[in-house]
């Protein structure tokens, strides 16, 4: 019906929307699916039946996780794959899927024919390519879809975005996102405990023997992901470009190795220098070291320095000295349950959820970028257009894992 669709402006973040009616009434109870059933995936499925929703089926292709999912929701039905579960699963308005990077694309493209609405794990895609593939999907479709992008949804953060526009840093030259745990390890490559259909965890990824390691710890592997500097790196960088007011970067470059995660692919220790006009980004992780533990992203400009993390944020005065108090302070965590209700919010409504596709692959094409910096040794430039970068290196990462 033309009253369920919606109407875009085309571009990069510009998206509005015609807000139809809704079926729903203020005590409907919205119905849910989990894709993907691991430690993410049974949290944030928990949350969502904390929030009111309810499960009516669980999907996940290694069975100690599907058990585990089970436990938490007794009642709904347990499938090994999502193409089965969104054909036989009757009144389903929603899924949500915390899958390895490579299924992101086609469980959410799948989830869209089925004209599900959607809750998809950062990042929102494994590649440059597939973030313009799936807006496409996206906007193709009448559905919500909101990825799991928690500081959106965090009042404190929406504060401290406040100050900033508001010149209480003056003008920002340099911005340092970084993130320390010292939890770096030798990957465990023992035998796995339970069954697992190693094929379907492969999906369009390269076929290999199956490696334990591959599947405890995906997310250090090219074929699968886009390892730390996606993982985390769509989080800050999102937080990064929404307060600057800026698109993705021109430009990265970027240097990593592997430190203590003997067996990775994905360098543990790495720092991103990433372009953006009129100020620069430098995005570290340390794995191997807790100094200033967690995440934590520093503002710096002529009027003030901002510092925020998982705490809330603080704003010093310039010119600093040491020992100096803050001349604003807010103390409050990012509450993922709040993200959660957005979504659950805007299924009833039909309005835009307050992490979109587009600001999804905004704050991803920075990572992407600075990965194929890292691959290729050199500064890559990004076509801000379509989201791929201005080099011959589309192959570099895809071949990473074999040169």
């Amino acid at each position: 019906m033309q009253s369920n669709r919606r109407k875009f402006i085309t571009g990069l973040g510009t998206a509005a929307m015609f807000v139809p009616q809704t079926a729903f009434g203020a005590n409907d109870r919205i119905t849910y699916a989990a894709i993907a059933t691991g430690g993410r995936g049974r949290g944030v499925s928990r949350l969502f039946s904390k929030l009111g929703a309810q499960c009516l089926a669980i999907c996940d292709v290694y069975q100690p996780h599907l058990d585990l999912a089970q436990k938490d929701s007794p009642d709904a039905k347990p499938f090994g794959d999502y193409h089965e579960l969104l054909s036989q699963t009757s009144g389903l308005d929603a899924v949500m899927i915390a899958s390895p990077d490579h299924q992101h694309f086609p469980m959410l493209k799948a989830a869209l024919e089925a004209k599900k609405d959607v809750y998809l794990e950062k990042p929102l895609s494994k590649t440059l390519e597939q973030s313009s593939q799936m807006i496409k999907a996206v906007r193709g479709s009448s559905q919500v879809v909101q990825i799991g992008m928690q500081r959106r949804s965090a009042p404190a953060i929406h504060q401290a975005k406040e100050l900033i526009d508001g010149g209480v840093l003056g003008r920002v030259t340099l911005v340092k996102p970084q993130w320390h745990w010292n939890i770096s390890a030798k990957l465990d490559n023992s035998p796995l405990p339970g069954k697992l259909d190693w094929k379907r965890f492969l999906g369009s990824a390269p076929e290999r023997d199956l490696e334990p390691m591959r599947f405890r710890r995906w997310r250090y592997f090219w074929d699968y992901a886009g390892g730390n500097m996606t993982d985390q790196g769509t989080h800050l960088m999102d937080v990064v470009q929404w307060f600057m007011n800026s698109g993705a970067p021109k430009s990265a470059v970027c240097h990593g190795y592997v430190a203590k995660m003997e067996g990775a692919e994905h360098p543990d220790v790495f720092s991103a220098v990433l372009e953006y006009p009129g100020f620069m980004v430098t995005w570290t992780l340390d794995y191997a070291n807790s100094f200033q533990n967690g995440w934590s992203i520093t503002f710096m400009g002529d009027k003030g320095t901002l510092i925020l993390d998982e705490a809330g944020y603080k704003v010093y005065a310039e010119p600093w000295r040491r020992g100096a108090e803050p001349v604003h302070q807010q103390d409050a965590p990012v509450p993922l349950d709040a993200h959660i209700q957005n979504f659950l919010d805007c299924v009833k409504s039909r309005r835009e959820p307050n992490c979109t596709v587009e600001i999804a692959a905004q704050a991803v094409a920075g990572p992407h970028l600075a990965n194929v910096a890292m691959v290729e040794g050199r500064k890559v430039k990004l076509d801000p257009v379509n989201y791929k970068q201005n080099t011959p290196a589309a192959a570099s990462i895809a071949t990473a894992a074999h040169v």
